[in-house]
């Protein structure tokens, strides 16, 4: 395999929290007086940071307004986030291969560090995994390359070395940003189309066949 580390996206990359997410946006959202937002409307804003979603879906860039959706969002996503977050078919087996194989992982997310770390030791990859960088874990968020800059760093690997695996366009920029490889997962909300103007060494329907294809690297 041509690559020593490959490091993944959370939310609809790994695993499916939204359930989760929908019940947060909807609580912070209508206690800020904002109606319901549509469920679809929600997703297509998963990966971004919370208070950039909360602009995306209302329009509001008051500083004040975007800070007090957090703590909103929260008090009901995290415990939820936490009990209830699912991970894809085939995710187990993709992280369990590559680690078999000596390849280091990590998970680079604009979720919550310890919201991560207790998802994935709910479902027993915890310790298949090198790294877990949340949101928390850095200043600057994706596309911004800080967060791939610190796995880097952590996992001992070169940048020709690091393969990114995500869901968006923002994790396709964070790699360009980074200068690390990157491979597009289609379980979310954005089309193969969309990674047309990223530099993509493949493009993945599913976990399965990002573990075929990296078994062939």
């Amino acid at each position: 395999m041509n690559y020593r580390a490959v490091c993944f996206d959370f939310d609809y990359t790994l695993g499916d929290s939204t359930d989760a997410i929908v019940a947060g946006f909807k609580n912070g959202l209508t206690k800020l007086g904002w109606p319901e937002p549509d469920r679809e409307a929600v997703r297509k804003t998963v990966g971004y940071l919370l208070e950039d979603a909360y602009t995306l879906l209302t329009g509001d860039e008051d500083p004040e307004h975007r800070a007090a959706f957090r703590p909103l969002f929260l008090e009901v996503a995290h415990e939820l986030q936490r009990t209830q977050s699912t991970l894809f078919p085939g995710a187990v087996e993709l992280l369990r291969g590559l680690r078999g194989r000596g390849i280091k992982l990590g998970v680079v997310s604009t979720k919550r560090t310890d919201i991560l770390e207790t998802i994935l030791e709910r479902h027993g990859v915890l310790k298949d995994l090198e790294l877990v960088i949340g949101s928390d874990r850095v200043k600057r968020h994706k596309p911004d390359p800080e967060g791939l800059e610190l796995a880097l760093g952590l996992l001992g690997a070169e940048r020709t070395e690091l393969l990114f695996c995500g869901d968006t366009v923002l994790d396709a920029g964070a790699a360009r940003n980074a200068g690390v490889d990157f491979a597009a997962v289609l379980n979310g909300t954005t089309p193969a189309e969309d990674f047309a103007p990223w530099p993509c060494v493949h493009i993945s329907p599913d976990l399965w066949d990002l573990k075929s294809w990296l078994e062939k690297e």
